[in-house]
């Protein structure tokens, strides 16, 4: 591996020395370099074919574009790629966390990727600004720290979303969701429900909410507002995108969440989903649910349903000086249905829970109640380890006007 590695570098030293940087040069011709380069130098020492290969597209991506990093980010199968510092790659495959062989020449390339990915997306991170985030050409979300922050060098965190936006259907086929269920989520979806997302990281909150998007009618108006832009809803012509920007050292103000959804609310949204609720912006996303923009759609990082409104409650105090009875009266009418998710021992993705809001609050604790609606059971393991369930009818939908106003009905039969 060390020669290889040797070979790899001396061959890019020779490309850097004969390249004329005046002129811009075509991936064709930079291919035509580098099989000339690869020609002189098996002149004079043996190398496979396999390893000429391997030297050809290596060559290619540490020139032109994320050098190792790039075989990861084509492959389909990688769902998470983390870097800590040059010399420790660890990568998520098929639900399976592993140690990945390769590494970086040096800190100063690994620094070259970096500087790369965040000046496509028109960011900066440097010593000054040490954390930012930002998103490859395929989609996938990248976090990047720097020093001082990091310790044992940069820090890069690749999330790789599918190529195809994963639908319903296809969670069906994963186990993550009954058909049935799936039925009676699209049918809340379709009559302007309320519903927001929570889940652990990693249990695939955002998958989950563009596969419910998919029931959303075609003519309604819809905003999507996200942190990076990763939603993939293609069936709604009037749709408008919008992505949160970071201040950087140009001059350029921050836009947050919070600014986005402020501005939407005079875009005459039918709909508005918010990619992920993290910090104040909850106050206006609650605010818009209330203001009847039926319908709307977010998710939240949540143990449970029940934790998913407190940290909510918690949220909400980060934007707005208001008592917590007035706070948890606007959840309660704000937050028809909580979908929670989880990933279970075995990694699968599963719908844990489906909640309504009734907009009831106990009188002792003050707390919101939450009416079950639908729970997933454990019944045992297969023979490959898989756990094995099923989704139990916990109570029936109390509030039904939605549905009355839409025109549908939720069957009672056996889920």
């Amino acid at each position: 591996m060390q020669e290889y590695d040797q070979l790899k570098k001396g061959i890019r030293e020779q490309l850097f020395r004969t390249m004329d940087f005046s002129r811009d040069i075509s991936d064709e011709e930079m291919y035509e370099m580098i099989d000339e380069q690869l020609l002189d130098t098996c002149r004079e020492q043996a190398v496979s074919v396999e390893d000429k290969k391997h030297l050809r597209m290596d060559i290619f991506h540490s020139i032109r574009k994320l050098d190792l990093l790039q075989e990861l980010v084509d492959d389909p199968t990688v769902t998470e790629i983390m870097i800590n510092g040059k010399d420790d790659i660890f990568i998520e495959q098929a639900g399976t966390l592993r140690r990945y062989p390769m590494k970086f020449e040096s800190a100063e390339k690994l620094g070259d990727v970096i500087q790369q990915i965040v000046a496509r997306c028109n960011r900066v991170v440097n010593e000054a600004s040490p954390i930012v985030d930002a998103r490859l050409e395929n989609g996938a979300r990248v976090n990047i720290v720097l020093a001082p922050v990091a310790i044992n060098g940069p820090i890069v965190t690749i999330r790789r979303f599918p190529d195809h936006p994963i639908t319903m259907s296809r969670l069906i086929e994963f186990g993550s969701v009954s058909e049935q269920l799936s039925k009676y989520l699209s049918i809340l979806v379709q009559a302007g429900y309320n519903i927001f997302i929570s889940g652990g990281t990693g249990s695939g909150k955002t998958t989950f909410l563009n596969a419910l998007s998919d029931s959303i009618p075609d003519y309604e108006r819809i905003i999507t507002i996200e942190d990076n832009a990763e939603l993939q809803i293609c069936h709604v012509p009037n749709i408008v995108r919008m992505e949160a920007r970071n201040a950087n050292v140009e001059g350029c103000r921050e836009i947050t969440i919070r600014d986005l959804i402020r501005s939407s609310l005079r875009m005459r949204p039918d709909r508005i989903v918010v990619g992920e609720v993290r910090g104040s912006e909850a106050i206006d996303m609650i605010q818009a649910m209330n203001t009847g923009h039926d319908g709307s759609m977010s998710t939240g990082h949540a143990n449970s349903a029940q934790d998913m409104l407190s940290r909510l409650e918690t949220m909400t105090l980060m934007g707005v000086n208001l008592p917590l009875p007035a706070i948890r009266r606007q959840l309660a009418s704000g937050i028809d249905i909580i979908v929670h998710l989880g990933r279970l021992r075995d990694r699968s993705r599963k719908l844990l829970e489906i909640s309504e809001i009734t907009g009831e609050i106990e009188k002792e604790s003050g707390e919101i109640q939450i009416h079950p609606l639908f729970l997933f059971q454990e019944t045992g393991q297969d023979t490959s380890g898989k756990i094995k369930g099923e989704w139990v009818k916990a109570g029936e939908l109390q509030k039904i006007e939605k549905l009355k106003a839409a025109g549908l009905s939720i069957s009672a039969g056996k889920i």
